[in-house]
């Protein structure tokens, strides 16, 4: 298919990757700065232009992938007549979309997608369509690229876009904290990142209640006390710590 990506940003960029790696065609990029429009434009030889230019029409699908805050502008920039238009926000309704095209809907990858990745990892991707055609249209693409489709309402694909970031954003930010701890007190976080890669593997076969371990999951007072002391100097991690601590042992 001739696909037009609207964006020139993280998700814009690895679907860029992915769309040319199962043979679908990137004939243009529409983004506000035209500069970064043309940087990404010129990796698969399309077309490029900003909000103020013509949209190529004879592309089969326009896929939205800007910022979820941008999508209330609903683009009127440009209207598609009946052409597929799609967004990839998580927590945004399809129906920001019904000025812009007849057949409209969400391509949603739920996955941590960086401009830097060298491999596209594996992304389950969450698909809705204002009507039952646009439905089939967007599952049947979607199947082109993943192996991995689901249909979600906006209620189901916010829930789960609040999960993800439980599961991808809060984590990182412990890691974050730990680092800056390990750093702080001359130990090295790098030790570390075989159990963080063990810990995210156990839970591939096993839900993460079953596999839970830890001081605070053993009712360990004694050793969560030697921990809250170290921490004393680390006033914000130790107060995280508590928290999470009470979490696990009343769950």
């Amino acid at each position: 298919m001739r696909v037009v990506l609207v964006g020139a940003g993280n998700v814009a960029t690895v679907l860029a990757a992915l769309l040319t790696k199962n043979h679908h065609t990137v004939s243009q990029v529409i983004n506000r700065n035209i500069f970064h429009a043309k940087e990404l434009a010129n990796k698969y030889n399309a077309t490029y232009t900003d909000f103020e230019g013509t949209p190529d029409l004879t592309a089969d699908i326009f896929i939205i992938a800007t910022t979820d805050a941008s999508l209330t502008d609903n683009f009127a920039f440009f209207n598609t007549g009946d052409r597929m238009v799609v967004h990839t926000a998580g927590s945004v309704s399809k129906d920001v979309l019904q000025k812009i095209s007849k057949n409209y809907g969400v391509l949603y990858p739920l996955q941590s997608l960086r401009k830097e990745l060298v491999e596209v990892p594996p992304i389950p991707f969450l698909v809705d369509g204002n009507n039952e055609g646009s439905l089939i249209y967007l599952k049947q693409f979607a199947l082109t690229i993943s192996d991995n489709v689901h249909q979600a309402t906006d209620e189901e694909r916010l829930t789960l876009h609040t999960a993800a970031v439980i599961v991808s954003n809060f984590t990182n930010h412990l890691y974050t904290l730990a680092e800056g701890f390990c750093i702080k007190e001359k130990v090295s976080f790098d030790l570390l990142k075989p159990l963080i890669m063990q810990t995210a593997l156990r839970i591939s076969n096993s839900s993460p209640a079953a596999v839970q371990t830890g001081p605070a999951a053993r009712k360990d007072i004694f050793t969560l006390d030697k921990h809250l002391r170290i921490l004393g100097n680390h006033p914000k991690l130790r107060t995280m710590y508590m928290r999470l601590t009470e979490s696990i042992m009343n769950p």
